[in-house]
């Protein structure tokens, strides 16, 4: 039995190792999408696989890495020993997307002794900018398989005895399009796992192997009672919702996800029956990421201070039929449904939460993460690049709060690429950064805006893929709350005169490109879904979003009903 204090202090500092591990991970990383957008996660895990703490990082990583650390540690039971590291991507064997490599490295406790005892595992998932695959950026929004989308890695050692396998390494950068780049973000992800080796090795010393141990199922019990006393308080019953993706990319539309929500007592079972079968397009996504954003919805609707670790899951449990795009046979094509079905899947299960405890549940947020790779050959050295980016949109209206503006939403929880670095990373140059006013949905509270970026080619010719949804049905509100704006994205030629919102070739939401030197790509992102009856809403409110530049005055006519000139800004 572990004392509440010595609980207490593990927990934390197991925590701790979790956040400096990623606290290295983006300061060692090499491209601007792990130094500066911070697609990365890392967690702690048992001796036993079983995860025990992880960093804040991005829910749809978190809760899929169990899965790939399990399936490192079933392809080399037994077999891992001190300096030994796994990397794998396998969607189909615990991965989530092909530019999603997780590195799994044990930890033991005497590393140069005779006879040392595996403690715990340390992982982490980094979104690799270019895995190969048909277009540059590896998020192929025309695949229709997954031998297009990149290099699938099974799990293989990376590192044997401290030492890096060549082999491997030889073959991971032979199929990628910037191999120093790739080298420097794995290079990244060891000396994260590194960081857990002597952080665990430091509380080994201090506790010993078996109170650790100790210790450590007893921080996954706490979070299971704390997490089965939440489930409770909801009324039993069956609670469901169904939303649709767009389409796939592929000529199949309104791909229907839905998810049947059942609490009884301290358990909970989500049920994604009738949801679409599997599909052509990309945007399949596999077991580990329907159940890690069914995980993350549940975790939403409960109480966010609650340990995230093996523990906290253990109530909730996740029905997806084989075959269908929330469980899909291989060799589906499953980019798009690690970022998009992956937020449609988080729509439908807070929905169905929604029909019980709307207080305790947002507007559908923007409900995409508006994917884009620009590929090409840099004319300022003529090297290759890949340039991968999710854009911020709203963030849906809640109980007496509006909806935050232009950030990622849900599955997705990275920055964005600031725009100096973007301009010196890349031949690309950022015409036009903003909100889109009146993109969020009206209500008591609004939902949150949408951003428009709009992006020119400069010098060269890029292949420019696009993989993003909620362009034809918009996100939902709440209680009254109307949706949210659709979004989309225009291209201008290199001779047009101007970019006006009205102007320019509207290119549909999944699909690839050859843009010639000075074209404009102009995204344009989904706003969320209001809270509440919009005649509800605060004087001051509107009149403060009409000074900031949120609202215009027809926006305040249409969506409100009220005149510009009668409401006062109390500030």
């Amino acid at each position: 039995m572990v004392d509440s204090v010595t609980l207490e202090v593990v927990r934390n500092a197991c925590t701790a190792v979790a956040e400096e591990m990623n606290a290295n991970l983006v300061r060692t990383g090499y491209s601007p999408n792990i130094k500066e957008r911070r697609d990365c996660s890392c967690a702690l895990f048992d001796a036993d696989g079983e995860m025990v703490s992880q960093a804040e990082n991005m829910p749809v990583h978190l809760g899929a890495m169990p899965f790939s650390v399990a399936a490192a540690v079933d392809a080399f039971a037994g077999e891992l020993g001190p300096g030994d590291a796994v990397l794998l991507n396998d969607p189909f064997r615990g991965g989530a997307h092909l530019p999603d490599l997780t590195l799994v490295s044990p930890i033991f406790d005497d590393p140069d002794g005779d006879d040392p005892t595996l403690v715990a595992y340390a992982a982490n998932r980094a979104h690799h900018a270019d895995i190969g695959g048909s277009t540059a950026g590896s998020v192929a929004a025309n695949s229709t398989e997954i031998y297009q989308e990149g290099l699938r890695i099974p799990p293989v050692k990376l590192l044997d005895g401290g030492e890096v396998v060549a082999d491997v390494m030889a073959m991971l950068l032979a199929n990628v399009r910037t191999p120093d780049e790739r080298r420097g973000d794995v290079r990244a992800q060891r000396a994260a796992n590194e960081t857990a080796r002597e952080r665990v090795r430091e509380l080994v010393e201090r506790y010993g192997v078996d109170e650790l141990a100790a210790a450590f199922d007893e921080v996954q019990d706490y979070s299971e009672r704390r997490m089965r006393g939440e489930i409770e308080s909801f009324p039993d019953g069956e609670y469901a919702f169904e939303d649709v993706l767009d389409d796939d990319g592929r000529g199949n539309t309104d791909l229907p996800i839905r998810a049947t929500v059942t609490v009884d007592g301290e358990d909970v079972r989500v049920d994604f029956s009738g949801s679409a079968p599997q599909t052509e397009g990309p945007v399949n996504a596999v077991r580990a990421v329907t159940t890690s954003a069914t995980y993350y919805a549940v975790r939403c609707v409960t109480d966010p201070d609650i340990p995230p670790n093996a523990g906290c899951y253990r109530p909730v449990t996740v029905d997806a039929p084989e075959g269908s795009i929330v469980n899909p046979n291989p060799p589906a094509a499953v980019v798009g449904g690690n970022l998009e079905t992956s937020q449609r899947v988080t729509d439908v299960v807070l929905g169905a939460f929604a029909a019980e405890a709307p207080e305790r549940v947002t507007a559908a947020g923007q409900g995409t993460m508006n994917n884009v790779t620009f590929g090409g050959t840099d004319p300022r050295d003529d090297s290759p690049y890949a340039f991968y980016e999710t854009q911020g949109g709203g963030f849906g209206g809640r109980a007496g709060k509006d909806g935050m503006d232009g950030v990622h939403v849900h599955m997705s929880n990275t920055m964005n690429t600031p725009v100096e670095v973007l301009e010196t990373a890349y031949p690309l140059r950022v015409r036009r950064y903003a909100y889109r006013p009146d993109s969020g949905g009206a209500g008591e509270y609004r939902g949150g805006l949408g951003l428009r970026r709009d992006v020119e080619v400069r010098g060269h010719t890029a292949r420019f893929s696009l993989l993003a949804d909620r362009q034809t049905h918009a996100p939902y509100g709440l209680l009254g709350g109307e949706s949210g704006a659709t979004g989309a994205v225009y291209r201008f030629d290199a001779d047009a005169d101007g970019e006006d919102d009205g102007a320019g070739e509207r290119l549909p939401g999944k699909s690839v490109h050859d843009l010639p030197p000075g074209t404009v790509v102009s995204i344009r992102t989904p706003g969320a879904g209001g809270y509440g009856d919009p005649a509800d809403r605060d004087a001051a409110r509107i009149a403060r979003d009409l000074r900031l530049g949120k609202t215009t005055r027809e926006g305040v006519r249409e969506r409100y009903g009220v005149d510009p000139d009668a409401v006062a800004d109390d500030d």
